[in-house]
């Protein structure tokens, strides 16, 4: 009867088991060291609180009234809300579209016909246009006009005269009750 012989593994001496387990844990301390030495440089690239507290702004509509703009802040920019007479609203609907420089109707720019919400910073060189004021300078559009260049837009925001390239933007917002936006 042949005799089976049973073969082990090779036998690690307790000397390379060590070393092995030195080698690990450097390794592992290394890239917990280096993930912690990263981290604060990572966190320096989220947005700050200031900045995370302007990326919507509430406004309640409810003062204003009908011929009235005002002006709110979002994300540090000017935002103009012009709550709309019948009069600027069929002026805006109104206009022939093939004449401007960015055709746009009146109908994409608004969610309400009486409430107009735009960026109020010219498109040409970002300058802030005249006309939220009362007695201010509307241009001959009636809606805003940019003194450093000529830029006039009408009562839709659309640029109508000058070097401006675009139409005032209209920014993100949602009307979250009849006379409440949250703009952003």
């Amino acid at each position: 009867m042949a005799e089976t012989v049973a073969t082990s593994p090779p036998h690690m001496d307790e000397g390379e088991t060590r070393r092995d387990f030195l080698l690990i844990a450097t390794g592992v301390v290394g890239a917990v060291g280096a993930g912690l030495a990263v981290w604060p440089f990572i966190h320096s690239m989220n947005p700050a609180a200031d900045t995370l507290a302007l990326a919507s702004t509430g406004v309640n509509l409810a003062p204003v009234q009908v011929g009235q703009r005002i002006t709110v802040v979002w994300r540090g920019k000017p935002v103009f809300i012009d709550h709309r007479p019948e009069a600027d609203i069929k002026a805006a609907a109104d206009v022939d579209l093939s004449k401007l420089v960015d055709p746009e109707p009146d109908s994409a720019r608004v969610q309400k016909p009486e409430w107009l919400i735009v960026v109020g910073v010219c498109t040409h060189l970002g300058c802030i246009p005249l006309g939220q004021k009362s007695g201010e300078n509307r241009g001959p559009y009636g809606g805003w006009f940019c003194p450093c260049h000529g830029s006039m837009y009408d009562t839709s925001g659309r640029i109508r005269q000058g070097p401006a390239p675009k139409n005032l933007v209209v920014p993100p917002y949602q009307f979250t009750a009849d006379t409440t936006i949250k703009i952003g």
